[in-house]
């Protein structure tokens, strides 16, 4: 299996999509990435996995990773309920990958394209916004224009949301 992160590179230079990466130690949460790349500029982001209780909706939420997720909320916003985080087996069989490495570039591995795309609006003026590249020993930045040229490209539509 080609390695994560060099398939989103890959990928990305096959678009003309430019990026920079910082390499660092395993960040498993948004509030330890951000300690290696203090002083970039971008948003930082907090990318959440997401399915309702029946397993017949899927949701990639992308947020600033500032902010806290109310569930409750999210779940008027899309007219879903019982919205929950996705187990471990269901984040590998949809995107490929684990815990901790939840990304938007995750949905190179959703051959099903059943995936939602959410994004809070809040984050959206920004020029500059960051992801692991599936792989969260790095950290990513692109243009927010080449985010939006990623997902469509994919296949995908978003919604954007005022959380």
């Amino acid at each position: 299996m080609v390695e994560q992160s060099k398939l989103v590179y890959d990928t990305l230079t096959g678009m003309q999509i430019q990026y920079s990466v910082v390499e660092h130690p395993p960040a498993a949460t948004t509030e330890e990435a951000d300690k290696f790349i203090e002083g970039m500029e971008g948003v930082r982001t907090k990318t959440l996995f997401l399915c309702n209780k029946k397993n017949t909706a899927y949701y990639l939420l992308v947020m600033d990773g500032a902010k806290r997720l109310d569930i409750k909320k999210l779940e008027g916003l899309i007219s879903d309920k019982k919205i929950r985080f996705c187990s471990p087996e269901q984040l590998m069989g949809k995107m490929g990958l684990t815990p901790g490495a939840v990304s938007l570039f995750g949905l190179l591995n959703n051959a099903e394209k059943d995936i939602n795309v959410l994004l809070d609006r809040e984050m959206l003026s920004e020029r500059l916004i960051s992801f692991h590249p599936n792989d969260n020993t790095k950290t990513m930045f692109i243009t927010m224009g080449d985010m939006y040229r990623f997902i469509g490209e994919f296949g995908y539509e978003y919604r954007v949301l005022d959380l």
